[in-house]
């Protein structure tokens, strides 16, 4: 269900991607039935961190652990959206308290949270109103390396040239 967003390959290494197997994939969550069965299963020390998601490019929501990959998450597929999220609980509802677009396999642009605020929405989870850590990723021109671009400053950690304003991790479709 891509509303015209990017979706995003896997642009991590190859050997996370290769090591994915089938049934490893995130929980789907489609509904608040599906999220209250997700919660029900965890222990109260893996609700206390953030976990892994995934908006596929069906526009569903996909859960695991968070020390699970994004790409085992997505079952090897490329996404709309990839991060960490938290959960907490007001008003004796589940709430979204803490959500990232941290996926160094992904390196989603921040562009991407409409389409985890319509996943949400379909879970019937309350949010915030963006990401409440946005990661800003960018590939360097000159050495291909990816970056978390950190207080606005636009240079590569690993050759110092300049990095590009726009997102660029993945334009080519050929990957890294």
């Amino acid at each position: 269900m891509n509303d015209g967003g990017r979706s995003y390959r896997y642009v991590g290494p190859a050997d996370v991607k290769a090591a994915v197997r089938s049934g490893s994939e995130g929980r789907p969550i489609r509904s608040g039935t599906d999220f209250a069965g997700w919660v029900a299963e965890r222990s109260a020390a893996e609700l206390a961190e953030p976990c892994t998601f995934v908006v596929g490019t069906d526009g569903v929501l996909r859960l695991a652990p968070r020390r699970s990959e994004h790409v085992a998450c997505a079952a090897g597929g490329p996404v709309l959206s990839a991060g960490e999220i938290g959960f907490s609980r007001e008003d004796g509802c589940w709430v979204v308290g803490e959500v990232s677009n941290h996926s160094t396999g992904y390196c989603p642009d921040t562009s991407s949270w409409p389409a985890v605020a319509q996943a949400l929405d379909r879970a019937g989870l309350r949010y915030p109103t963006g990401f409440t850590n946005q990661v800003v990723f960018r590939r360097c021109p000159a050495c291909r390396e990816r970056n978390i671009v950190r207080e606005d400053d636009f240079v590569c950690v690993f050759c110092g040239s300049e990095l590009p304003a726009l997102w660029n991790v993945d334009l080519s479709g050929q990957g890294p």
